[in-house]
C-alpha cells in the first residue's frame, strides 16, 4: 500500500481514536459522577450545561464506531473476493455477539446475570456486521438505497405500535424500539435497536470507495466536506422545524441556552435521523480536517484507533476496578460495586460519586493508564500479523 493510503488509512484510526477516547468519558461519568445516580444528564429539569454537554460530545462515539465498522470491512474486503468478505463478516459479527453476552456483559457488572440480558454496542455492530455480509452481495445502488431508507426513513416508523407480547412486537424491539421483552424467565432489554445501525454501517462500507488509490485525494476531502456540512444543515432545518426527524420535538425552554439544549437533545435510542446528521455531520468534517494532521495527540489517537475492539473490552474493566477503589475509599463496600442493574439505576450507589471536574480527573487518569496497555497491544499486533486470531481483537 502506497504513502498516501497509509495516510488516508491514519486519518480514520485518528477519528477512531478520538471518539473512543470520549466513549471513556461516558463510561466514567456514569461510574464516577454524584449526579448520574440523580438524574439523567439529557433531563432538561435536572441537568446542567457542563453535565449535558458532557454527555452530548459523546453522542459521536457510536455512530463513528458503527460507520467506520463499515469501512474498515471494506478494508478487508480489498483482499478478498465477495464471498470471503461475507463469511468474515459473519464469523466476526457472530464473535462479537458472544463477546457481548460473556466478557463485556461481565466487565459492567461483575457478575452473570442470568435473569436478563442487554443488546447493547457491541451486539448491535455484530449484528449489523452479520446483516452487511447479505447486503453487499446486493447491487450497489440497491445495498445504498436500503442502506438510506434504514438511516433517513425509520423514523417513518416511529408511530407504528405492534400488540403487546407477540413474536412481531420482539422483532419490533430488536429492530426499531427501545424497550425490554420476555423469552421465557429472561428479560432481554434492546439498548441498541438494529435498524438505522445496519443501515449506517453499509454507508460507512461505501464510504471506503473514497479511499482507494484511484481517487484523488483533494476530490475526497472536498466530499467529507461538502457532505458533512450538507448533514449538518439537514440536522438544523429538520430539527428547527419540528417536522420530522425525531421521536421528541424540541420546545421553547426558559432561557435561550436551554432551549439550544432542547434542540440538541437528540433521541439516541434508536438514533434519529437528527442524531445521525448532528453526529455522522462532524464525523465527516474531523476525517477530512485528520488527514493533513499529524501530531503527538495524533500518534496517541492512531495508536489507540488501531485497537478499538481491545480497548473497548480492556477499558470496561479498568473503569470498573477503579470505581471499587473510590467506592471503598469513601465509605461503600466492595459488593456495592457487583451490580444487578445498570450502574446508574442502582439505589444503594445514591450518594456515592464525585464533582464534575473530578469525574474529567478520573477520564484523563483513565486515559493515561490504558494507553502503554494499547500501545503494548498495537505492537504485538503488528509484529504478529500472521496470527489470524487477532483480527478478532
Amino acid at each position: 500500500m502506497d504513502t498516501l493510503a497509509s495516510k488516508r488509512i491514519q486519518s480514520i484510526d485518528l477519528l477512531r481514536g478520538l471518539v473512543i477516547m470520549l466513549m471513556a468519558l461516558d463510561h466514567v461519568r456514569d461510574y464516577f459522577h454524584y449526579d448520574s445516580f440523580m438524574y439523567d444528564p439529557s433531563d432538561l429539569t435536572e441537568t446542567t450545561v457542563p453535565v449535558f454537554f458532557t454527555r452530548f460530545i459523546t453522542h459521536i462515539c457510536a455512530p463513528v464506531f458503527c460507520f467506520l465498522a463499515g469501512t474498515s470491512a471494506f478494508f478487508v474486503g480489498q483482499k478478498k473476493d465477495i464471498n470471503s468478505l461475507s463469511v468474515w463478516l459473519l464469523k466476526r459479527g457472530v464473535w462479537l455477539i458472544i463477546v457481548e453476552f460473556t466478557i463485556v456483559n461481565f466487565g459492567w457488572y461483575f457478575k452473570f446475570n442470568t435473569s436478563f440480558i442487554d443488546l447493547a454496542v457491541i451486539w448491535c455492530l455484530g449484528a449489523s456486521m452479520i446483516f452487511l455480509a447479505g447486503l453487499i452481495r446486493l447491487p450497489k445502488s440497491i445495498a445504498i438505497v436500503i442502506a438510506l431508507f434504514l438511516v433517513f426513513g425509520h423514523n417513518l416508523l416511529d408511530s407504528f405500535k405492534p400488540i403487546p407480547n407477540d413474536i412481531f412486537s420482539k422483532l419490533w424491539y430488536i429492530f426499531h424500539v427501545e424497550g425490554e421483552f420476555k423469552i421465557g424467565s429472561l428479560t432481554v432489554y434492546t439498548v441498541y435497536p438494529l435498524m438505522p445501525w445496519i443501515g449506517l454501517m453499509t454507508l460507512g462500507y461505501f464510504l471506503g470507495q473514497l479511499y482507494l488509490p484511484t481517487v484523488n485525494n483533494k476530490r475526497r476531502i472536498r466530499i467529507l466536506y461538502g457532505t458533512g456540512i450538507l448533514l449538518i444543515v439537514l440536522f438544523v432545518v429538520f430539527r428547527i422545524s419540528n417536522l420530522y426527524g425525531d421521536l421528541h420535538p424540541w420546545t421553547k425552554q426558559n432561557s435561550l441556552i436551554y432551549s439550544i439544549l432542547s434542540i440538541l437533545n437528540v433521541t439516541k435510542y434508536p438514533p434519529s435521523l437528527a442524531f445521525t446528521c448532528i453526529t455522522i455531520g462532524p464525523a465527516l468534517i474531523l476525517l477530512a480536517a485528520f488527514e493533513n494532521i499529524k501530531n503527538c495527540f495524533s500518534k496517541i489517537c492512531i495508536t489507540i484507533g488501531q485497537v478499538p475492539m481491545f480497548y473497548y473490552v480492556v477499558h470496561i474493566y479498568f473503569i470498573h476496578v477503579v470505581a471499587i477503589v473510590a467506592a471503598i475509599a469513601t465509605g461503600y463496600a466492595f459488593s456495592d460495586m457487583i451490580l444487578d442493574i445498570w450502574i446508574p439505576f442502582s439505589p444503594h450507589l445514591k450518594g456515592y460519586g464525585f464533582s464534575l471536574p473530578i469525574v474529567y480527573l478520573f477520564w484523563l487518569g483513565i486515559l493515561i493508564g490504558l494507553y502503554p496497555i494499547s500501545k503494548r497491544y498495537n505492537l504485538y499486533k503488528q509484529k504478529n500479523k500472521d496470527k489470524w486470531w487477532l483480527s478478532y481483537l
